[in-house]
């Protein structure tokens, strides 16, 4: 039986390396997630993040998800829901302008804990994304700091965090906490609770749960990744399946392309391949983004066939090595 990959980075820095190495190698491959211990993000922090966001869930957002259920009648469902998620949530953009002074329904005083919190969080997860970037490049064979340019555009990436808590369901059997899907953009990081599972992905036609272990951070490869790498990487279907008790806690953060970054193969993975050729389409980020909005919960691959038609009635320049 196969092992979900957990990867200790402490590793990277002594007689371990190349084997770690290898096994993010073989995670991005073959499993497009992984998880980290000892990335380099205090527990105190982490732990102060949890303590807010379960907080902000209590005190702002658990009577508006009652009234939501309430209003649509899902505590009496008797047939599966298809075209709606178990969750409660909120975004916050990190990159390029931050949206941190807007975060839903906070007191004043509250609002200046938790923004201070998140911010120093957010910043921690942008340098670890940026290693974690690197550290793929090596693996590729690429130029170091390839793909950190590659998702630059004209200001930088764009970085934000979806902020979830899946509270129990009456009938899990019927309704998912989170969809099937795979994430659009290029490189998630996840900081999930520890104590309520439900995070699971699709490997090889089986659901395999990705394991809560405590202090880590789940990464995983999005769509972004899979057509730079020309589909060395894959990102894959993934979805949180909902709990009759407990109540689960998600910050995923997405370290994406900026919006106008163009996105093609490597040039130089294509070059490396036996047929050399580049498999996946060309196309500006935030057109797969418009095309992605309505199309989430369904295969990524028409996706992909849909930007090859923009690609082939719009000029995007030629193919540039950064």
């Amino acid at each position: 039986m196969e092992v979900f990959p957990v990867i200790d980075m402490e590793k990277l820095n002594g007689e371990e390396r190349a084997t770690t190495m290898d096994m993010i190698k073989d995670a991005c491959e073959n499993w497009g997630f992984f998880e980290l211990m000892n990335h380099g993000i205090s527990v105190e922090l982490m732990d102060t993040v949890e303590r807010l966001t379960k907080e902000h869930y209590k005190k702002c957002m658990e009577e508006r998800f009652k009234e939501m259920v309430a209003s649509k009648g899902l505590e009496a469902v008797q047939s599966e829901i298809d075209d709606l998620d178990w969750e409660s949530t909120f975004h916050l953009r990190h990159l390029p302008v931050s949206n941190m002074s807007e975060i839903p329904d906070l007191e004043e005083d509250y609002r200046f804990i938790i923004s201070k919190a998140m911010k120093e969080f957010a910043a921690k997860l942008e340098k670890l994304a940026e290693q974690l970037l690197d550290l793929l490049c090596e693996n590729l064979g690429i130029e170091k700091g390839y793909l950190k340019k590659a998702f630059y555009g004209s200001k930088g990436p764009t970085f934000g965090t979806k902020v979830s808590n899946y509270p129990p369901c009456p009938r899990p059997e019927l309704i998912k906490g989170l969809r099937a899907h795979t994430d659009a953009g290029g490189l998630i990081l996840l900081f999930q609770d520890d104590k309520v599972s439900g995070l699971q992905l699709l490997k090889d036609g089986k659901w395999v749960d990705v394991p809560p272990l405590k202090h880590s951070i789940v990464i995983n490869i999005g769509d972004q990744l899979e057509v730079i790498t020309n589909g060395k990487y894959k990102s894959v279907m993934h979805r949180v399946i909902a709990q009759p008790d407990g109540n689960r806690m998600s910050v995923a953060s997405f370290y994406n392309p900026g919006g106008d970054a163009v996105i093609y193969p490597s040039p130089a993975l294509v070059e490396k391949e036996e047929e050399k050729k580049q498999v996946y389409p060309k196309f500006v980020f935030e057109d797969y983004m418009k095309l992605y909005a309505g199309l989430k919960f369904q295969a990524k691959e028409p996706r992909f066939e849909a930007m090859k038609a923009v690609e082939s009635t719009v000029n995007l320049g030629p193919i540039v090595t950064v």
